[in-house]
């Protein structure tokens, strides 16, 4: 179980048979119950079904909060399994020194992952940010036991790391970063990546990867090595680059290629032969990472002409998330692999992953770009039937339709609700291809669940005030994406997990 529900960040559980279009209405669906924590919910909720857990069969949801705690609840009754706190003696939570772009406290942000047969019973792996008695920061992956919360492989490990730059090396210090990318999971290999307190220097674009079953350091690539000394830098915050991507996770491709986009900051307009940066710093693009050998590197990328303005402006590319599309067929009947992203810059970049389009100040050599198809972008989109559908701030959550492996240049329907800061975030139910219902949080007080006929969105099914104070769940959370399995829905909070489902 991951961010989204797969490792392409499509968003969409195709396995859900509960839900209808019928059924999810204000008269049959509502608020189930709140699991009451205590802390922030920034990461999304996880879910197995029908865990063994002292001999019991469980419905089980995982919520990670700005505590530190991790907690497995029944999501049937909600009664608590097991709870366990990730802070070793004498710490406390990290902080993030008043950036807005995070909290006041800072314990587990980004979204943890399953794997389901690693240990004896399966294991949740999260990072969490602690201070000790002496003030020093620490970020340490750990690995808990689904069952009981007990720590595997010898867990947890203390994330360091060096990287080498044009003249020395560069080292990752606990306390300049926060992990709002949700953790990946792929062949094996656990995948953290970094982002930066608001712009607080020194802070470069770390992506850093354990082994799941041991928890050793595997590898390390520094997509900013030389951000801080790069001849590039023209302003004393033109730096970076972060991977914020609004909480969502790097994703992977068949052959285990990594796929992510990076926030505004240093990028060498002046090329090396293969066409990348010179000096390795990757501002504001989309990334391919290769895995080959164990080893992280660069195998291509992309970066608009505009990557200078955009960067010096903070119109950062990387305030939102990829998503990788399904093998789609062009109108030569080709095969295209596909990756979309979008930012602040209010575009829609299709990329081609066989050949991402590099650099050039002349123009964009991309597979498709819709220039002003958006508001600012803090969002990831999700996929549907030959949709995707992005929540732009401030705007309407809008489907694009796919045909010949090209979206359509305007939305092929939108809702009457406009999602205020930071937007929505849409994920999609659905029982393989039909009852498509695209579910998405309104960052209001109370915040609101929507749910969207995912065929006409015009269409609004439910919404959580439809039924005055009965299923309202308290003040929005931002960055909020929700949950779906098993005919519920759960939604985090800024003290509890909000459990939606059909009514009894």
């Amino acid at each position: 179980m991951t961010f989204r529900h797969d490792a392409q960040r499509t968003g969409l559980n195709p396995t859900e048979s509960a839900l209808t279009l019928t059924n999810v209405t204000s008269s049959t669906f509502g608020l189930l119950r709140m699991l009451q924590v205590d802390g922030k919910v920034d990461a999304q909720p996880l879910y197995l079904s029908q865990l063994s857990v002292r001999g019991a069969l469980h419905n089980v949801v995982f919520v990670a909060t700005e505590n530190n705690s991790v907690y497995a609840f029944d999501s049937d009754s909600g009664a608590t399994i097991w709870k366990v706190s990730l802070e070793g003696p004498g710490e406390t939570t990290g902080d993030g020194w008043g950036c807005f772009q995070t909290m006041v406290t800072i314990g587990v942000t980004a979204t943890p992952v399953i794997d389901r047969n690693a240990g004896p019973h399966g294991a949740i792996y999260l990072v969490a940010m602690t201070k000790d008695a002496s003030g020093n920061f620490h970020q340490r992956l750990h690995a808990l036991d689904v069952t009981t919360g007990a720590e595997l492989f010898n867990g947890p490990m203390d994330i360091t790391a060096t990287y080498p730059t044009a003249s020395a090396t560069t080292t990752f210090a606990p306390g300049q970063y926060v992990e709002r990318a949700a953790l990946l999971l792929s062949q094996g290999t656990i995948y953290t990546s970094w982002a930066s307190h608001c712009d607080t220097l020194p802070y470069t674009g770390w992506v850093i990867a354990y082994g799941e079953s041991t928890l050793a350091q595997t590898s390390v690539i520094d997509l900013g090595p030389n951000a801080n000394t790069s001849p590039s830098n023209t302003t004393a915050d033109y730096k970076g680059p972060a991977i914020w991507m609004a909480g969502n996770g790097p994703g992977v491709d068949a052959a285990g290629n990594i796929y992510l986009l990076t926030a505004n900051g240093t990028f060498e307009t002046a090329l090396d032969a293969s066409g990348f940066p010179n000096l390795h710093d990757f501002g504001n693009s989309f990334v391919k990472l290769s895995t080959a050998g164990g080893r992280l590197t660069v195998a291509d990328y992309f970066s608009m002409s505009t990557e200078i303005t955009e960067s010096q402006n903070d119109l950062d590319l990387g305030s939102g998330g990829e998503m990788l599309l399904p093998d789609l067929t062009d109108a030569t009947g080709t095969v295209r692999h596909l990756v979309v992203g979008a930012g602040k810059d209010r575009n829609i970049y299709l990329v081609n992953r066989d050949s991402m389009g590099h650099f050039s100040p002349i123009g964009d050599h991309i597979w498709q770009e819709l220039d002003s198809a958006l508001g600012t972008n803090y969002s990831t989109p999700a996929y549907f039937n030959g949709r995707i559908y992005y929540g732009d701030v401030s705007g309407t959550v809008k489907a694009f339709a796919l045909n010949n492996a090209l979206l359509s240049a305007v939305p092929t329907s939108q809702t009457a609700t406009q999602f205020t800061y930071p937007g929505g975030s849409p994920v999609v139910s659905a029982n393989g291809t039909s009852n498509g219902i695209v579910w998405v949080h309104e960052n209001t007080s109370p915040a609101v669940l929507h749910a969207y006929d995912a065929s006409n969105l015009a269409h609004e099914l439910y919404n959580s005030n439809q039924a005055g104070s009965r299923d309202q769940f308290g003040a929005g959370n931002r960055f909020i994406t929700p949950a779906i399995a098993d005919g519920k829905v759960f939604v985090g909070t800024q003290s509890a997990v909000a459990v939606f489902g059909l009514l009894p």
